[in-house]
């Protein structure tokens, strides 16, 4: 086999074991490359590191996505689909070979891949050399060393031909996957379908608070999206009301009104979650504050200080009857 470097890439070199169909394909940020990989060191032996194989699971990567072996992407990008090739690289690029293994060994065995992870910055894992929990990734990590990699690419999809998972998109396609999110959770509530509802709109939330963070609080771009982020909180505290997960609907709607403390929706569904977990007085506080702020719901309110009262009155006689058991002399 012709031996060459790779697209002029110092310290890789590129044997073809088998050609594949095809030009080579066009890659885009967003592009998703699924493949297998065998790592061998570079000894006599060819000591075989990781097999994808082996985990029966084939590799996924999204171009553009700064995955922390950056030459994998070099690599694939020279590839047909249905090669199978051989790259020789240099200790250069295969420094943080111990700290990817790691996490798709923690993945293949169903745990956490960031357990165990210190709190620092990337800059200060490199140089953090604990213990992988691997023995033989500890070496690696102590002294990096060439690597040889051999990959066989499956296929390439473009960004708009696969379902994208939303951390693994840009500011415009987290915007755009709103309101799909948003009308899939609505078709499920009218399903009565509530926990995958609730999903739907708590990973909208997700989008919208994950494009906050880069905005400066309490500005004009911060705000469009606060206007977004607000009513699918609201659904999703209504999905929670329904699954009787009232102390998660307290949490989200105090939340909520320590920023928009004007929300009559929100004082609502923390009343009923109030009443449900026997809070008579801060329900009772809620549902007045919800009369006072949109009038329009008084009949609602009017209804459920109805239902609180005779729930409290009933309790109430439960729970005489149940002390005067406790207290009553055996006969």
């Amino acid at each position: 086999m012709e031996e060459t470097y790779l697209l002029n890439v110092e310290g890789v070199k590129k044997k073809i074991l088998h050609g594949g169909q095809g030009e080579l394909p066009t890659l885009q940020d967003g592009s998703k490359i699924t493949f297998h990989f065998q790592t061998l060191k570079d000894n006599f032996e060819r000591t075989v590191i990781d097999d994808s194989r082996e985990a029966g699971i084939p590799m996924e990567l999204i171009v553009g996505k700064m995955f922390k072996l950056e030459i994998w992407e070099t690599l694939l990008r020279s590839m047909r689909t249905g090669e199978v090739a051989e790259f020789w690289c240099d200790a250069i690029h295969t420094g943080m070979y111990a700290l990817v293994s790691r996490g798709m060994r923690r993945i293949a065995e169903g745990r956490d891949p960031l357990e165990g992870q210190k709190h620092r910055c990337g800059m200060g894992n490199m140089f953090d050399y604990h213990s992988t929990g691997y023995e033989d990734l500890d070496e690696l990590q102590r002294t990096p060393q060439p690597l040889i990699f051999i990959m066989e690419l499956f296929r390439v999809e473009e960004p708009s031909a696969y379902k994208r998972d939303t951390w693994a998109m840009n500011k415009e396609e987290k915007l755009a996957a709103v309101p799909v999110l948003h009308r899939e959770g609505n078709r499920l509530v009218l399903r009565k379908e509530f926990e995958q509802a609730a999903a739907k709109y708590q990973e909208a939330v997700i989008c919208l608070r994950n494009l906050q963070a880069k905005e400066k609080p309490w500005e004009e771009g911060w705000l469009k999206l606060e206007n977004l982020v607000t009513p699918l909180v609201l659904n999703y505290c209504q999905c929670q009301l329904e699954l009787g997960e009232f102390y998660e609907v307290l949490e989200h709607t105090t939340e909520l009104l320590q920023k928009h403390n004007d929300n009559a929706k929100a004082y609502f569904k923390r009343a009923k979650a109030h009443a449900a977990v026997w809070n008579e007085r801060e329900a009772r506080e809620d549902f007045l504050r919800v009369s006072q702020l949109d009038p329009s719901m008084a009949a609602a309110v009017k209804k459920e200080l109805k239902q609180l009262g005779e729930r409290m009155r009933k309790k109430d006689v439960e729970d005489r009857k149940c002390y005067q058991g406790i207290f009553q002399p055996p006969r």
